[in-house]
């Protein structure tokens, strides 16, 4: 059977005696991009969490790669590749010594010449893998941590926020990499406040408000690939409080 992808289906998760999540429902197939939007506070980070096995889920289910992380932790730990804000890599290793330690955790090798091939395919550059990462930007961070995953080999990424802070530049090289991943059919989940990154790189887009698929808007195969004057007013209506029509 090949991958699975992501589903996350009328999933309900309380924080503080209220529903952060209220029935969401989204599926993520493999080789698929998903941009989830929306506000401050609207679910976005919770679905991550809740994916991820890291927040209880009072009902619905998630699935990862066809596995429940509420029944298969270990599993679904070993088929997400999670990139947060931050890029949560050692900041004192350099490159190559946070891909070789990361790999050990998750009990995988891999050859010197499979390293440097996924180094070579997220394009940074080879006089930057000896350097720590306290010296890296963002973006060589980014490029650092899908190497990791395309040497791990997870059918699945969770991305929060990875275009806030990257220069022009940078984000076009960063939806390049999202492109090759799609390409390899790892089922990807954004949430961004990025609408313009979003509609450069998403096949489907969703917006969430109170914790609740809003709506949905799937790519065109001819250009322009989205609505944007629509995207643009239901985006605006969210995070000013109001339920797009």
């Amino acid at each position: 059977m090949g991958r699975q992808g992501l589903s996350l289906n009328e999933l309900v998760v309380m924080r503080g005696g209220r529903s952060v999540l209220d029935g969401l429902t989204l599926s993520v197939p493999a080789g698929h991009i998903y941009a989830l939007l929306g506000g401050n506070g609207a679910g976005k980070s919770t679905a991550l969490f809740a994916t991820l096995g890291l927040l209880p889920v009072m009902s619905g289910q998630v699935l990862v790669d066809g596995k429940d992380p509420a029944e298969e932790p270990d599993a679904v730990r070993a088929a997400i590749a999670y990139l947060s804000e931050t890029v949560a890599l050692y900041e004192h290793l350099t490159a190559r010594e946070n891909v070789d330690y990361f790999l050990s955790l998750a009990n995988q090798s891999r050859t010197n010449a499979e390293i440097v091939e996924a180094f070579a395919q997220v394009r940074l550059d080879p006089t930057a893998q000896d350097q720590r990462l306290s010296a890296f930007s963002k973006g060589m961070r980014q490029k650092t941590a899908i190497a990791l995953a395309l040497l791990r080999k997870t059918p699945v990424l969770l991305l929060d926020e990875p275009t806030t802070g990257l220069d022009p530049q940078a984000t076009q090289d960063f939806h390049a990499l999202l492109l090759d991943l799609k390409a390899s059919d790892v089922a990807i989940l954004m949430v961004t406040h990025d609408l313009l990154g979003a509609v450069d790189v998403a096949d489907t887009i969703g917006l969430i408000i109170d914790g609740k698929l809003a709506s949905q808007w799937q790519a065109q195969s001819t250009l322009p690939r989205f609505d944007l004057q629509a995207l643009y007013g239901a985006f605006t209506q969210a995070r000013a409080g109001n339920t797009p029509v």
